[in-house]
């Protein structure tokens, strides 16, 4: 399994993307998507340089499927309006890609690289660097978005292994049974 992980921002967006062998972890590329050559204010351009280039990325290395990192809301509402804009375009161009797209908080992916949810970005770069036997750091962005890539590779393993063993999930269509009232 191939595992895209995506760590948005509206200057810089980190990708990872690393397989997923028989419980093998190994890594296969990383980068940042930089909207930083066009102006601030020039926010439409800015979005469609993030979705072109998550496009890019998912046809050069084929990823079976992709994680990407929830946002939470920032003390200045100005900036978590666009940091969502910027989330929006990178789900976007997974689901144009016809990805299936898992998401995790920041907080879940540094407890599952790092084990524990407040590690700072030098200890993820650090783990990372180490869980996929890199000869250096890879860049905070992109140790971010392997960091999302690592840790649905192997949720996708425990639940496939749950699967196998009978507890797999009950299948809904999503739409709401019997609430209140009527």
């Amino acid at each position: 399994m191939k595992v895209l992980g995506i760590d948005p921002g509206l200057q810089t967006a980190g990708f990872g993307v690393v397989e997923f062998n028989g419980g093998q972890l190994s890594y296969v590329a990383s980068g940042t998507i930089s909207t930083t050559h066009l102006p601030r204010a020039d926010i439409a351009s800015r979005i469609g340089v993030l979705f072109d280039g998550i496009i890019e990325v998912a046809q050069r290395y084929r990823p079976d499927c992709a994680a990407l990192e929830i946002v939470f809301v920032n003390v200045n509402p100005q900036s978590t309006l666009l940091l969502g804009q910027a989330r929006g375009a990178c789900l976007a161009a997974l689901v144009h890609q016809q990805l299936s797209v898992a998401e995790y908080t920041a907080l879940q992916m540094k407890k599952a690289i790092a084990g524990h949810g407040k590690a700072a970005k030098a200890q993820v770069q650090e783990m990372v660097k180490r869980l996929l036997n890199l000869p250096g750091l890879p860049g905070p962005d992109a140790a971010d978005a392997l960091g999302l890539a690592i840790a649905h590779a192997h949720a996708a393993r425990g639940m496939a292994l749950m699967q196998d063993a009978g507890m797999g999930r009950a299948k809904s269509s999503g739409m709401l049974r019997g609430g209140r009232g009527g």
